[in-house]
C-alpha cells in the first residue's frame, strides 16, 4: 500500500524552474574557485553552536547502517563522530548492500537489525513499514522537524500519517557538470534544450572529445537519465501516474521518452567508451573521468546529481572554474526538477536510537557533511555559509526556494524489487536499452512484465 505524497502536485510552478535555473546559471559562471573537498572561504564562521538538546548516552552503543562507501561514508562519520562527542555514545557504522531492505530483513531475521538505517528509498521506507519493522519518530525528532523542515519534506517519511523518517541527505539530480577547457576548445555553451544538448554534444566530438560520459554500470543512473526526458516531456501528471503504475509502462509517453533518450544512447561515437565501456563504468568513475586529463578527458559532461561534487573533489578540477553545472536541458516546455535522498530510520525503540533521529533533523547534523561537500540538504534552516563553494551554495538555496514543488526520484517511489534492485526490473531493463536502444517497444514490454509482477507483490 503506497501512501499519496502532498508533494506530488498536478504541476510545477515557473517560479519553481526560473529559481533553479537562474541559481544555476548563475553558479556556472563562477564561484570562489574552492573544490568540494572541505575547503572553507576566507574568514566563513566557525561552525555554530549547538542548536538542538541531546541526551547523556554514555556507555550506549548504537549501530547504523547505510548503502553509502568511500568518501560519503568517510562524510558520515563525520557525523556521527559529532553525535558521540555530545551525548557519549558509542556509534557504529555498518555497511549495507543495496537493495538495503533485503539487507536489513536478513538481519532482522537473525535478531540483530540496527538501531538506525539510511534509506535511500521512499518505496523502502513504506516497505519496512509494511513489515512493522520500523518504530515512529518520538517527540523530540517530530519537534525538530516541524521547525526545520517543509510539509513535503516530512511527508516523504511518513506512512499512512505515522511519520517514520528524517530526511537528511537531499539531491538535485537535475543536474549536468562539464569540463570548461573542453567547452571553451570547442566553442561550445550551455544548452538549455534537449535538441541544443544533443547539438552541443556533436560540436565537442567534432573537437575531438568524446561528449558524455555515462556510468552506465549502475542501472541507477540510468533511471535518473528516463525520469529527466520523462518529466520535462510527458509533465508531472504522467509522471505521478507511472510512478504510481496507474499508467503501463507501454503506455505511448514512455515510448517516446525512450525514443528521445535513444537519441543520446543511439550514437556510440556521443559516449565514453561507447555502449559496452558505458555499461563497465560505475558512476563515480564516471565523473572523475570526466575532470581528468586537463582539456583531453574521457568525457565532456556527465550527467547526476548535486553529489557529483564528491567525485570532482577527487580530481584537481576546481568547481567554479574547472568544473562547471547547467540545469538538465528541457525536452519539453521546461526543465525538469528531480529530486532524491536519504531518511534515517529506527529500527529499535531505544533513547539512543531516537537521539540520533533527533540530531539528524537539526542543522547542526547537516552542517558538518554541507561543510564537506557533496551534500544538500532539506532542512531550510541550516546556514548556506556551510557550503563550501557558490556553487553548491546556489543548488541548495534553489532547492530551498522551490519548497514543495518538486518531483521525488520515480525509481526510488517505486517497489524495490523494481525500481531499486542491482541486475532487475527498471536497472537491467535500461541497461539492456543502453546496449540496444533500438528495440524500444521490447524494453517497454520487460519494464511493464516486471512492474506488474512487483506492483502486484
Amino acid at each position: 500500500m503506497r501512501t499519496t505524497l502532498r508533494t506530488r502536485r498536478a504541476a510545477r510552478t515557473v517560479a519553481t524552474v526560473t529559481a533553479l535555473t537562474l541559481g544555476l546559471a548563475l553558479a556556472g559562471c563562477g564561484g570562489d574557485g574552492d573544490s568540494a573537498g572541505g575547503k572553507k572561504d576566507p574568514g566563513r564562521p566557525a561552525p555554530s553552536g549547538s542548536s538542538v538538546t541531546l541526551p547523556s548516552l554514555k556507555g550506549e552503543k548504537i549501530e547504523v547502517a547505510a548503502v553509502w562507501t568511500g568518501p560519503e561514508q568517510e562524510n558520515f562519520t563525520k557525523v556521527l563522530k559529532e553525535f558521540e562527542k555530545r551525548t557519549g555514545a558509542t556509534v557504529t557504522f555498518v555497511p549495507a548492500q543495496d537493495p538495503i531492505v533485503n539487507f536489513l530483513g536478513t538481519k532482522i531475521a537473525g535478531g540483530s537489525p540496527p538501531d538506525v538505517a539510511m534509506l535511500p528509498q521512499v518505496g523502502a521506507i513504506q516497505q519496512a513499514a509494511a513489515q512493522k519493522w520500523l518504530k515512529p519518530v518520538g517527540p523530540e525528532a517530530e519537534a525538530q522537524l516541524a521547525k526545520n523542515y517543509s510539509p513535503g519534506w516530512r511527508d516523504l517519511g511518513a506512512v499512512d500519517g505515522t511519520q517514520y523518517g528524517v530526511y537528511f541527505k537531499a539531491a538535485n539530480k537535475s543536474l549536468i557538470w562539464y569540463n570548461n577547457a573542453v567547452f571553451e576548445n570547442a566553442g561550445a555553451t550551455e544548452p538549455k534544450t534537449w535538441k541544443e544538448f544533443l547539438a552541443t554534444a556533436e560540436t565537442i566530438s567534432a573537437s575531438g572529445v568524446t561528449p558524455v560520459s555515462v556510468g552506465g554500470a549502475d542501472g541507477w543512473t540510468l533511471t535518473d537519465w528516463f525520469e529527466n526526458i520523462y518529466l520535462s516531456q510527458a509533465g508531472p501528471t504522467k509522471y505521478d501516474q507511472l510512478a504510481k503504475h496507474e499508467i503501463k509502462w507501454t503506455d505511448p509517453s514512455v515510448t517516446q521518452a525512450l525514443t528521445t533518450l535513444a537519441e543520446l544512447f543511439g550514437k556510440p561515437n556521443l559516449i565514453a567508451g561507447g555502449a559496452d565501456g558505458a555499461l563497465q563504468t560505475e558512476f563515480p568513475v564516471s565523473v572523475t573521468q570526466t575532470f581528468t586529463g586537463g582539456d583531453q578527458p574521457k568525457g565532456a559532461m556527465v550527467f547526476e546529481g548535486d553529489f557529483a561534487a564528491v567525485n570532482i573533489a577527487q580530481t584537481s578540477a576546481k568547481i567554479g572554474t574547472d568544473a562547471k553545472v547547467f540545469p538538465f536541458p528541457a525536452v519539453g516546455a521546461t526543465s525538469p526538477v528531480v529530486t532524491g535522498g536519504d531518511a534515517a530510520v529506527a529500527l529499535k525503540d531505544t533513547k539512543g536510537a531516537q537521539a540520533l533521529l533527533t540530531f539528524l533533523a537539526s542543522p547542526d547534523a547537516a552542517e558538518i557533511w554541507a561543510g564537506a561537500g557533496g551534500f544538500l540538504s532539506p532542512n531550510k534552516n541550516l546556514n548556506l555559509t556551510a557550503y563550501p563553494n557558490d556553487v553548491q551554495r546556489e543548488i541548495a538555496k534553489a532547492m530551498l526556494e522551490a519548497g514543495d514543488d518538486f518531483r521525488f526520484d520515480m525509481s526510488d517511489q517505486m517497489p524495490q524489487s523494481f525500481g531499486g534492485t542491482p541486475g532487475k526490473g527498471e536497472w537491467k531493463a535500461l541497461q539492456d536499452f543502453l546496449k540496444n536502444p533500438k528495440d524500444i517497444a521490447g524494453t517497454q514490454a520487460r519494464l511493464e512484465a516486471d512492474a506488474a509482477k512487483a506492483y502486484k507483490g
